[in-house]
């Protein structure tokens, strides 16, 4: 019998498309010209906002990918967190999804599908989300996502353009599930391994979110999830948006278990097309070389990149630590980018 992973062309970036096609496919797109959309695709945003009243906006947004793991009950939650992802990204929270599903005519049997729904549907109502109905298409690989809607305040929407100079930089979630996930597909790795990833991309970001919107406007001053073009790309894009230089400390990166031993080997395919895209991302020749890869990882379900005002950085780890978060400090917002300064300095 095939096994889950075996309906993918790739294991372990969640067959994402490359940056630079999505930077050609959106260049030539009118710009939008109704005053109650607040957020678009134009800063690579992680989902749509558009104001339906005075006090209220819905978030929207859309993401499905191939089996990343055999067990099709963990592959559903997985894309059910990495879903709702986006929304808590912007600030939101997640009310109602409409699932996507593609399937392959000769299997995988019914009772496999029924686990995979199963386990997203079982996270979704965890994170209090109505699951409305979806679509279902033939295809040659299974795919498997939802499209959410969510609900954010208009004057507390976070996004990835307002990072400011100063602000520190926090990591919700630790790095390599691409590389864990592709080693373990070909044998390598560990069980041990694979379990602490899937852990990780089955875990809601909902609760770095409500820390984030229980504290004063303003001291998270910006906010992107880290998936598919790893944290090279996503850094990236935030500083590009903002207009300055992210500065990351190597050392400070939150890691998970096998995936520094793992890097050099099992990069996917979408961290080698992060490598050639993301040129803004600059390396200091003393970072390792698997701490280099690992930056370009794709991740599924990753965590949040936030920046928060330093005078308040302490006490947003503090709330973090009591919702059971451990989230990391790698770096600060450096000064506002001049054109020939690097979007991000790893060192």
């Amino acid at each position: 019998m095939k096994r889950l992973t075996d309906y993918a062309d790739c294991a372990g970036c969640a067959s994402k498309v490359g940056a630079s096609v999505l930077t050609e496919i959106t260049a030539g797109l009118p710009r939008q010209d109704d005053p109650r959309v607040l957020v678009d695709f134009r800063t690579a945003d992680d989902a749509g906002v558009y104001r339906w009243t005075d006090r209220s906006a819905l978030v929207q947004t859309v993401d499905f990918f191939t089996p990343i793991v055999d067990d099709p009950y963990d592959f559903g939650q997985i894309a059910a967190a990495n879903a709702m992802s986006d929304v808590y990204a912007m600030g939101g929270e997640p009310r109602t999804a409409l699932a996507i599903t593609a399937l392959p005519k000769d299997g995988p049997p019914a009772d496999v599908i029924r686990e995979i729904f199963r386990g997203g549907a079982d996270l979704l109502k965890i994170a209090g989300v109505s699951l409305l109905g979806g679509h279902t298409v033939t295809d040659p690989e299974i795919k498997f996502g939802y499209s959410i809607t969510g609900e954010v305040d208009p004057d507390r929407i976070l996004t990835n353009a307002t990072a400011r100079t100063g602000d520190v930089l926090f990591l919700t979630k630790s790095l390599g599930t691409g590389i864990v996930v592709r080693a373990r597909r070909y044998g390598q790795g560990s069980d041990e391994y694979l379990d602490a990833a899937v852990q990780s991309m089955k875990t809601l970001n909902d609760a770095p979110a409500r820390v984030a919107r229980g504290l004063p406007a303003g001291d998270v001053s910006a906010c992107t999830d880290v998936t598919g073009f790893g944290i090279a790309g996503h850094a990236s894009e935030m500083a590009s948006a903002s207009g300055v230089t992210l500065e990351i400390e190597a050392a400070r990166l939150p890691v998970l278990p096998g995936a520094l031993d793992l890097a050099r080997e099992f990069l996917p395919c979408g961290g080698r097309s992060n490598l050639k895209f993301y040129t803004g991302f600059h390396t200091s020749s003393s970072v390792p070389l698997e701490v280099q890869l690992l930056c370009q990882d794709p991740q599924t379900s990753g965590g949040l990149l936030m920046a928060v005002r330093p005078e308040r950085a302490g006490e947003f780890a503090r709330q973090l630590a009591e919702a059971g978060v451990i989230a990391t400090a790698i770096g600060r917002v450096g000064a506002a980018r001049t054109d020939d300064a690097p979007l991000v300095r790893l060192s």
